[in-house]
């Protein structure tokens, strides 16, 4: 199970979105196809141009992740 935030900044000059996931798991492959996926979701959507558009994946540690008050590995352990 992953969490996912998207942050878009498509106003402005340079399109860019920042994805971060917890850092469980998540290949280099799942990174390469959120990357390709997304690109090609903000020219569809909003027309911007692929060649500028900047993705950022960043992982975040569960431990610095909370959800509902508690943190995220503390909740995956609860639901083993």
């Amino acid at each position: 199970m992953y969490n996912l935030i998207l942050f878009v900044n498509a106003g402005g000059v340079i399109p860019y979105v920042n994805i971060k996931v917890t850092n469980e798991s998540v290949t280099s492959e799942q990174k390469r196809q959120l990357i390709v996926a997304v690109t090609r979701l903000m020219q569809d959507v909003l027309n911007k141009n692929p060649a500028t558009t900047i993705v950022i994946v960043d992982e975040i540690n569960s431990d610095n992740w909370g959800v509902a008050g508690e943190q995220v590995t503390l909740l995956r352990q609860q639901a083993k």
